[in-house]
């Protein structure tokens, strides 16, 4: 009688395991309209957001923010839409003409869809029996980026959630490549601008901070050739083995590029990996109008991409290539006792990410939707309207910095310590009132405003306005 009691309670809730009215997981047999109804207003709800861009300012503000713990009882879709324009009412709105300060231009449309797509399949690219499809365009994908930026035939790739990740992982894998993992050591050499990500990237793989030697820069804000063989030298005569070189491809701030070919050369010479972070500046060795930019790339032995910085593939969007594929599996391979064998290499040993969703969806679509000519026009686009800004700007008393992307930093030619800070927040000021949003970076103690011209809809109105507010203050 028991036994029949339990049976019967658990059929029941196989039968209905949630309250109704509240569709918590699209349903197997048919087409589920309530799926389709929530789809339906929250694409709208997107749409109206992005189409009353214009209405608001670029800089995003604290909105009201509805509780964040969940209540005892569960609430329908139509409640929490109502919460989630709340929270979207105070984003960052990256399709506003305004929106200069920082390397987030707006997403493509299909980079969008391919995100929700993505979400709904909710596949694992950790092993192959769970994602073959998409394992199989992914590892194409990566051996194409990595064959058209020159890495050779071997080459190959893995996604990661970030730059700092793929920066990190190319570290990692250098290393072991090396046969450093026991030295600590060990030093990695770069430009002073190098990103922030690499020191983190130390701090994880147990190195102390002062494994990595940043070198002094020229006046364009790249690492000179002189500057690293003599560090290398350096370097060899106190007995400390290089993991590896930095060489950049776009700095933050500056948008320089290092003299790629040399610092590669250099490293052939003397036996050391030759890591690009090219999380900025990359995106020009799939283009054949501007390839020559980042001439040097192909000698590196990996590779930092991110086509979300100005391609519009919705965030995150980062890959690490490397020349000889088989090193990644080589360095992250552990054994996966819970799937089953296969005779490549599974997503999961690819790198230090287990479980990853199928985010090649929206840098596959984006790349086809663009096809090579709008990868050179997208470039084209940002490189001009840097252009202008900088031709608006030059008859004014501002000291612009030199750069080889789609970043112009600047600062007031005459001032210093306290003054220039004081007048850098003003002009901050003035240009957020005219909804006009730059950025308030330090270089070298110098306080800056930056201006990233990869936003689509940045035009000539705000580029002269930006120089009308420059030139009141």
């Amino acid at each position: 009688m028991r036994m029949t009691h339990q049976r019967t309670r658990c059929l029941q809730v196989l039968s209905s395991p949630f309250p109704e009215g509240l569709p918590l997981f699209p349903g197997p047999g048919a087409v589920d309209p309530e799926l389709q109804a929530v789809l339906k207003h929250s694409v709208e709800l997107l749409c109206r957001w992005y189409g009353d861009s214009h209405q608001h300012g670029p800089r995003p503000h604290l909105s009201l923010v509805p509780g964040a713990a969940p209540l005892e009882q569960g609430r329908s879709p139509d409640a929490l839409l109502d919460d989630l324009r709340t929270v979207m009412a105070g984003a960052f709105r990256p399709n506003h003409p305004g929106a200069l300060a920082h390397l987030d231009p707006p997403p493509l449309a299909i980079s969008v869809v391919a995100d929700l797509v993505a979400s709904g399949l909710n596949n694992n690219l950790l092993a192959e029996e769970l994602s073959p499809s998409l394992t199989r365009l992914e590892r194409q994908l990566c051996r194409w980026l990595a064959d058209r930026i020159g890495l050779g035939p071997d080459a190959g790739g893995v996604p990661a959630s970030g730059g700092s990740l793929s920066n990190l992982m190319a570290l990692v894998c250098a290393r072991k490549q090396a046969g450093l993992q026991t030295r600590t050591d060990a030093v990695v050499l770069a430009g002073s601008a190098v990103h922030v990500s690499f020191h983190k990237a130390l701090t994880v793989m147990g190195l102390p901070p002062e494994a990595l030697r940043t070198l002094p820069l020229d006046q364009a804000g790249r690492l000179c050739p002189d500057t690293l063989r003599q560090a290398l030298q350096l370097a060899q005569q106190q007995g400390r083995p290089v993991l590896a070189v930095v060489g950049v491809a776009g700095t933050t701030i500056q948008g320089a590029i290092d003299p790629l070919a040399e610092l590669g050369a250099l490293c052939r010479e003397f036996g050391v990996w030759f890591h690009v972070d090219a999380a900025i500046g990359g995106v020009c060795g799939l283009s054949d109008q501007h390839r020559w930019r980042v001439a040097g790339l192909e000698l590196a032995d990996s590779v930092c991409l991110n086509p979300q910085k100005l391609l519009g593939i919705s965030k995150p969007s980062s890959v690490l290539l490397v020349r000889r594929s088989e090193s990644l599996a080589d360095t992250f391979s552990t054994a996966l006792p819970y799937m089953e064998e296969t005779a490549s290499p599974q997503g999961g040993d690819l790198g230090l990410q287990g479980t990853r969703g199928a985010e090649v969806l929206k840098l596959w679509l984006g790349l086809q939707h663009l096809g090579l000519e709008g990868i050179d026009a997208v470039i084209s686009a940002a490189l001009e309207r840097r252009q202008c800004l900088l031709q608006l700007l030059e008859p004014l008393p501002l000291t612009l910095l030199p750069g080889d992307l789609h970043l112009l930093s600047f600062r007031h030619a005459s001032l210093a310590g306290e003054a220039a800070m004081g007048w850098r927040d003003r002009v901050h000021q003035a240009l957020l009132e005219h909804n006009l949003w730059l950025s308030k970076p330090n270089l070298n103690g110098q306080p800056l405003l930056k201006a990233v011209l990869g936003n689509p809809f940045t035009g000539e109105r705000e580029l002269q306005q930006i120089a009308a507010v420059l030139q009141a203050s």
